[in-house]
């Protein structure tokens, strides 16, 4: 079965962007962003991996799951199809004119259920941080980018989840100069 893994850059008190769903605060450049190119080449949209000049393998990832909002600055900026190189799944509540290579869905819950039954590499969670509260019970893995800023407010990692203690064990942690701490985790059995 496939692992659904929520990748997600935070704040260090748990804010995947800001009120208004910005996420410009979080550095884009140090010593960790070699990491985050050679690893999860495959979370790169388009326009990054073309400045990058990178390639990515789809290696960890062949399938993306987002919210609506999450799909909007790419929108903004005139990227109509931001992971080209991934299945493009989008969650929202109503019908939404989208490029053809995006699906919808009405329903993550079930849509995510049924990803993991398919074959293939690992479905990435990309946000926000209500589909994120939504899916925790089919969340496997949390791949968080913990950024060394506090943001007071803004949107929640886990959106308002209810309160479920859902318990994960640490399989790996990297910290790097730039204070950015990539914290891997798994459900625990």
């Amino acid at each position: 079965m496939r692992e659904l893994t929520y990748l997600v850059a935070t704040s260090l008190d748990g804010c995947i962007a800001s009120p208004d769903g910005a996420f410009d605060a979080f550095p884009v450049s140090g010593d960790h962003m070699a990491a985050v190119v050679d690893d999860y080449a495959d979370t790169l949209p388009i326009h990054a991996q073309r400045a990058l000049g990178v390639r990515p393998e789809r290696s960890r990832f062949d399938t993306v799951v987002m919210g609506w909002r999450t799909l909007e600055p790419a929108l903004a900026i005139g990227v109509a199809s931001p992971y080209p190189h991934l299945r493009q799944v989008v969650a929202t509540r109503r019908e939404r004119d989208v490029d053809a290579a995006i699906e919808t869905t009405d329903d993550p819950i079930a849509t995510v259920r049924a990803l993991k039954r398919e074959s293939g590499t690992g479905i990435w969670l990309a946000g926000g941080g209500e589909l994120a509260g939504a899916l925790l019970p089919e969340i496997d893995r949390l791949v968080l980018k913990v950024n060394p800023i506090a943001f007071g407010s803004g949107i929640r990692l886990l959106g308002d989840a209810p309160y479920d203690p859902t318990a994960f064990e640490r399989v790996a942690v990297r910290a790097f100069d730039s204070g950015v701490t990539i914290l891997e985790l798994v459900r625990a059995r």
